[in-house]
């Protein structure tokens, strides 16, 4: 069941590196660990999200909203994910559909402005099963029985639309036509399934969302664009990165944990170089790299969030967003491995006991594998290569 709270207007968005900013991720990481060792929904965090207006980083300040770049928006989001992974991907889909339907330069998007800068959230059903990824293929079908519209299909992928007050949903048209189609998530007819088992990641809600004949408004349908694809050229770019900044803050949280873990050891081996934990260059060096890593990782989603913000100022070009989604794969590449090492790591400092279940620190590990297999590094690299050797553009679609 869908427990959004009720929204109500007067509380702005707080601005990128603010103070305030800074104090409302704290709360929202306050239990992170305990949540995701008993499977407690993150339904909590996502009320202060809503009640500060978290989603409205990236609207206009003109439109209610923080007035956030995306490297702003990213930075955000890596201090997010060092607080609690789950809540920053939670978000992803909403900061992707604030960019494709919520911003004052896109048609119809008057009533998802306001809709974003009370403090809504919007989650995503899109991913099928039997279908080959990133092809757009979709069997959700949307068609008109008498004088209704009404929606049917089952997504299996809807990574925060648990959470969620409003849900994008791609189907098609009986002749194949794509479209969008936003709908309120506790329009009768929607079940949003809390069937996600994966090993991390696992309060998202990324489970199973069905919809059984659900009436469809016209004016709640975007067909695609005459462009192939869902939008321009590489517009899926923001989500790929986003997906890779929770990852950067994972590694800082893995990083704080292993800190925590040392200075709080009072016995080592009788063989190590010193009997205070605290003191021992192994255990040092360990944390040294760790914290180099998480270092690493923001400086360079950072810089590829530069590139996106280059790509969005002034008129699209292809290259531009080409450069971007260059940048966005290459951050990929690089972090996927800095960070599973780096999440290996803490148990480098803690020996068997950082291993207990209660201990939970093998979540920053589970969490970013799962975070990394959303599309594998190896098929980036590939596409980088090739680009390099011979000129080759990268695949535009929704999962590269």
């Amino acid at each position: 069941m869908n427990k959004a709270i009720a929204i109500t207007s007067g509380t702005s968005p707080p601005q990128p590196g603010s103070a305030r900013l800074a104090s409302i991720i704290t709360q929202i990481g306050e239990g992170e660990s305990a949540r995701d060792l008993t499977r407690e929904l993150a339904y909590a965090p996502l009320e202060i999200v809503r009640e500060n207006r978290l989603g409205a980083l990236r609207l206009p300040i003109s439109a209610g909203g923080a007035g956030a770049s995306f490297r702003q928006l990213i930075k955000t989001v890596v201090d997010l994910a060092a607080a609690d992974a789950n809540v920053a991907h939670i978000l992803r889909n909403h900061y992707c559909f604030v960019e494709l339907f919520a911003q004052p330069n896109i048609a119809r998007s008057e009533k998802w402005i306001k809709l974003v800068a009370e403090g809504h959230i919007f989650g995503l059903a899109a991913g099928e099963l039997g279908k080959t990824a990133g092809a757009g293929l979709v069997d959700t079908t949307i068609d008109r029985v008498g004088s209704s519209i009404r929606l049917n299909g089952t997504k299996f992928y809807s990574t925060g639309s648990l959470y969620s007050d409003y849900i994008l949903v791609r189907a098609a048209w009986k002749d194949g036509r794509k479209v969008s189609v936003v709908i309120p998530a506790k329009r009768e007819g929607v079940e949003i399934e809390d069937d996600w088992d994966g090993m991390g990641q696992r309060l998202t809600g990324s489970g199973t969302t069905r919809f059984s004949d659900v009436a469809i408004n016209e004016d709640e349908i975007y067909p695609d664009a005459p462009e192939d694809g869902f939008r321009t050229a590489y517009s899926t770019t923001l989500g790929h990165l986003l997906v890779t900044a929770v990852v950067a803050g994972v590694i800082r949280a893995a990083g704080n944990d292993a800190a925590r873990l040392i200075k709080r050891r009072n016995r080592s081996f009788a063989h190590a170089p010193t009997p205070n934990p605290s003191e021992d260059p192994i255990l040092q060096q360990a944390l040294g790299q760790i914290a180099s890593a998480a270092f690493a990782a923001e400086a360079t989603v950072l810089a590829a969030a530069d590139a996106l913000d280059a790509a969005n100022d002034g008129e699209y070009t292809f290259e531009k967003a080409h450069y971007a989604a260059l940048t966005s794969a290459q951050a990929k590449v690089t972090i996927d491995e800095i960070g599973t090492r780096a999440a290996s790591m803490i148990f480098d400092v803690g020996g068997a006991s950082a291993a207990t279940r209660k201990a939970n620190l093998d979540r920053h590990w589970r969490n970013i594998r799962t975070l990394i297999s959303h599309n594998p590094a190896s098929y980036k690299a590939i596409a980088i290569g090739a680009l390099e050797l011979n000129g080759t553009s990268l695949p535009d679609n929704g999962f590269f």
